[in-house]
């Protein structure tokens, strides 16, 4: 079998796999991550996961997600996940913008994905699934980055950076992760004290303006004031505390948290990246199964990499070569799921998980 996919371990976890293998109801949770287009490498896992692994359980599972982690989270709520998956990166492929990239065109092309994969009945859809349930975070700021005037939310973002620098525990007070979470079925976190902004039940009346800010990219888009039953505040983005969620996300219950992800490591904040004392240590992920694509797979991908955001300006005159490659990316990452449904029945992924230091 091709080494395309790999599994890395916390601790509890990686003792648990290596002595009975991973079996569906041993999972509580999947998180997703922060990462705009980089989620485009995941779309055969996450399809596979959905569409097949999780095929006929019964048992609830926990779901939890920032930016395109929540995006997909509810793409993967939906009563057929692979059909969500795919009208997401359809509708997430097919951006297109002209000149330099405004708010405004950032807005239009945000609404119509939205309203291409999350239309009508969707929230009740996904509120209603019969067992997954869905959990998300944005960050209400204060100060400079609360504002949408461009010069002055560049000013709040730079300020925010130094303080994070120093101390993520500073940088919460000025952008406080807000957690929306399935009123019928609260996460095992409910209680954790990583959301300091405050927990606030998704219904049908908050559910696209709950996704829209969890996604809200800082100098990118505006940010969402509208908030049905939250704290009044500008909210945005949850990756900029939650970048890579890492915490205890089964709060000392039994059981794994699977976390599909682009990357072999978590990096804690959106402002922590390149920064190797803010990537998550073993510990911190004591229960998390993460996959990732290995190197050698990366390297095959049409661009030599995965998929960005960047790819917006880089290829800005060339969009048949985006698309193109973002598409094969897509069709090549089937090849990732097809690995872990084989590495699951086979009992290999026992010899093949690998401890996170």
């Amino acid at each position: 079998m091709a080494d395309n996919l790999l599994f890395l371990a916390g601790h509890r976890a990686y003792e648990r796999i290596c002595s009975d293998g991973l079996e569906p109801d041993d999972v509580k949770m999947v998180a997703g991550a922060s990462g705009a287009a980089k989620w485009l490498v995941l779309h055969g896992l996450d399809s596979a996961l959905f569409g097949k692994w999780f095929r006929g359980r019964t048992a609830p599972l926990h779901l939890y997600g920032t930016s395109i982690g929540a995006w997909k989270s509810a793409a993967a709520a939906r009563h057929d996940p692979q059909a969500g998956f795919d009208s997401l990166a359809q509708a997430y492929i097919h951006q297109y913008y002209s000149g330099r990239i405004t708010r405004g065109q950032v807005a239009r092309e945000t609404g119509r994905i939205m309203d291409e994969f999350l239309g009508p009945g969707a929230p009740e859809e996904v509120l209603s699934h019969p067992y997954c349930r869905l959990h998300l975070s944005a960050v209400r700021c204060s100060g400079p980055l609360a504002s949408d005037n461009g010069k002055i939310e560049m000013m709040g973002l730079i300020s925010a950076w130094v303080i994070n620098w120093f101390s993520r525990n500073l940088f919460r007070k000025i952008c406080k992760p807000t957690l929306f979470y399935h009123a019928a079925d609260p996460p095992p976190f409910l209680g954790s004290d990583e959301f300091n902004g405050g927990r606030v039940a998704l219904d049908t009346r908050n559910f696209r303006q709950a996704i829209l800010a969890s996604g809200s990219i800082p100098c990118v888009m505006e940010s969402v004031k509208e908030l049905s039953g939250a704290p009044k505040g500008a909210y945005r983005d949850g990756g900029l505390f939650h970048y890579h969620p890492a915490f205890d996300f089964l709060a000392g219950e039994e059981g794994i948290c699977l976390y599909p992800h682009f990357y072999d490591r978590a990096t804690l904040g959106w402002l922590d990246k390149n920064r190797p004392s803010r990537i998550a240590e073993g510990r911190l992920l004591s229960d998390v199964l993460m996959l990732a694509p290995s190197p050698e797979f990366v390297k095959s991908l049409p661009l030599g990499r995965i998929p960005d955001r960047r790819d917006f300006k880089l290829l800005a005159t060339r969009d048949d070569e985006r698309v193109a490659s973002w598409l094969k990316c897509i069709e090549m990452s089937a090849k990732l799921g097809q690995e872990f449904l084989e590495s699951v029945e086979n009992g290999s992924i026992r010899s093949r998980v690998q401890r996170i230091p």
